[in-house]
């Protein structure tokens, strides 16, 4: 009986020893790196990881921008696939066996996600100022590292590079510039539907091979709250979603597509591809249906045998394929609310987007250029507002009070009598962006 007890105490003993060890472990840890073993450093551009990191991925890629602060963690990956109890890991080594910097390792990826965003825009012509104004908007309230990627005509690369290079990111944002490109065997033909350059977005799936997923803006989107909100939707996708648009109208009575349309079209007034949320992995390997073949075709087999059957019945170019290809696919797309791609459709015959009137503007699309004319006086403010801001001003003050002041100027017309849903939302992302900056976060 005494054996076993002492057996007993000799294992108690190795075991509070054991504690012990790791607890000190930790606390060195902690010592080293302060934070919770994290650090940053600025990736060198010039190095070959820093240039793999700017997501070099598609063909044509004419220049990179400034890098993501790097974060890691205290363990390395270092392959250790086996446990020797006289032999000592490094102290900034995890083996897979290493239980207690496992634990430690698991932690911090638990609570420190690393998720980059991706967002793609194509350019052409005068579209440079709207783009960068895009850009900015998506920058202020983001919180997760974003990527841009920038399809533009040749004439703007360096534009786009003198005037994002002046951005102050603050290690969250970089960004590749893409030439325009088109199969070359059918190139005229896509580049004169509907806009020039605007059919490059069906191809983005093809070129940008390596991105899994992706939010296509058009160049006249304004985010009036964080990408990371509508880049949650991809979490909500069931089995067979691919992509997530928004109605293009809410009220049928001043649908375009249930109107006029000569073609098929989704759901009851169509869908809006200025903002589209794609799970590009999804989308390459979808088999889709359609009307022209018994056989199912895939993205880059389908897209010219539609442009040749309907072209001379579409009227809002690749949209209306869009519109085609998730007639014959329904269970492929989420549908997101109308706040989330909010046009001037929903307000100047009368407020029908119920969402925004609840919860306000989400993100805002001046299409039909109203950001430039005088027709649209409510839409132009927003736009003139993030345009002027300048990063590290008092977004209260610079940004929230000039604009509501200019809102209250547009009462006259029927946008303007709803103007408190233009700021509803972007008074709630002031409000959470300085309550995590007071946080740390």
């Amino acid at each position: 009986m005494r054996r076993f007890a002492r057996v007993a105490l000799l294992c108690l003993g190795c075991a509070v020893c054991s504690l012990l060890y790791g607890l000190s472990q930790l606390a060195l840890s902690l010592e080293q790196e302060p934070g919770g073993g994290r650090h940053s450093q600025a990736r060198d551009p010039a190095t070959p990881g820093a240039r793999q990191q700017a997501g070099s991925a598609g063909r044509g890629e004419a220049g990179t921008g400034r890098l993501f602060l790097s974060y890691s963690v205290r363990c390395k990956n270092l392959s250790v696939s086996f446990w020797n109890s006289y032999w000592m890991l490094p102290s900034d080594v995890c083996g897979m066996n290493c239980f207690w910097e496992a634990a430690f390792r698991y932690d911090y990826m638990k609570t420190h996600p690393s998720e980059k965003m991706h967002l793609a825009v194509v350019a052409c012509g005068e579209r440079l100022e709207e783009t960068v104004t895009m850009l900015r908007s998506a920058i202020i309230f983001s919180i997760k590292p974003l990527h841009f990627h920038i399809f533009a005509e040749d004439q703007l690369h360096d534009s786009f590079k003198d005037i994002l290079e002046e951005f102050p990111y603050e290690g969250k944002v970089n960004y590749t510039l893409y030439p325009i490109t088109f199969p070359s065997e059918s190139a005229a033909e896509w580049k004169k539907l509907f806009k020039p350059c605007a059919s490059q977005r069906l191809f983005l799936p093809l070129i940008l091979k390596n991105v899994d997923s992706l939010l296509y803006v058009d160049t006249d989107i304004l985010f009036l709250r964080p990408v990371d909100d509508i880049w949650s939707f991809l979490g909500k996708f069931n089995s067979t979603q691919i992509a997530a648009m928004a109605p293009e109208h809410e009220e049928p009575r001043i649908g375009w597509y249930n109107r006029f349309a000569r073609h098929p079209y989704y759901g009851v007034t169509g869908i809006n591809s200025g903002v589209m949320l794609m799970n590009m992995t999804r989308i390459r390997r979808k088999y889709f249906k359609n009307d022209m073949t018994p056989v199912r075709l895939q993205w880059g087999e389908i897209l010219m045998p539609l442009l040749k059957k309907y072209k001379l019945n579409i009227t809002w170019g690749d949209q209306d394929l869009l519109n085609i290809m998730f007639f014959h696919n329904p269970e492929s797309l989420y549908v997101f609310p109308c706040q989330w791609n909010y046009r001037p459709d929903h307000c100047i015959y009368g407020s029908n987007c119920k969402a925004a009137e609840e919860e306000g503007i989400f993100i805002l699309h001046g299409n039909r250029g109203v950001y430039h004319d005088d027709k649209q006086p409510t839409f132009r403010a927003v736009y003139e507002a993030i345009k002027n801001y300048s990063f590290g001003d008092d977004l209260v003050h610079s940004l929230l009070q000039p604009l509501e002041q200019e809102l209250q100027k547009t009462t006259h017309t029927y946008c303007g009598r709803v103007y408190k849903v233009f700021i509803k939302q972007l008074t709630k992302s002031i409000r959470d962006l300085y309550a995590r900056r007071s946080k740390g976060r």
